[in-house]
């Protein structure tokens, strides 16, 4: 089943949401602001990724900007950042098959599901 780190309030989340709904794929909606990804499950994600943590930081969000700009952390402090603060992590993502993209732009998500 496919999955999707969503937020509600985001409009490329929609938009993937959106291309799921439209190709008929079964997938599960991972509300992560909802219920926060723990460190295992951040790793999990980086890996399916291929990309490091500080890859998948929003460095636009003022958390970023109040408690982490400018810091040299190591990617374990970044992990536990995102787990700490799930504002931190870029959205959406989506998952099929062991393999992983973020929905920037959204037209990566029509490429993941249809391989």
């Amino acid at each position: 089943m496919t999955k999707i780190y969503h937020n509600n309030r985001c409009g490329k989340s929609r938009g993937a949401l959106d291309i799921l709904k439209a190709q008929n794929e079964d997938y599960e909606v991972i509300e992560y602001l909802k219920e926060p990804l723990n460190a295992q499950e951040i790793e999990e994600l980086l890996k399916m990724l291929g990309i490091s943590p500080i890859t998948l930081i929003r460095k636009g969000e003022s958390v970023y900007k109040e408690f982490f700009k400018g810091k040299d952390l190591s990617d374990a402090e970044w992990i536990k950042a995102m787990a700490d603060y799930p504002i931190l992590i870029e959205r959406p993502i989506v998952v099929k098959n062991g393999k992983a993209v973020i929905g920037r732009p959204t037209e990566l998500v029509s490429e993941l599901i249809k391989n």
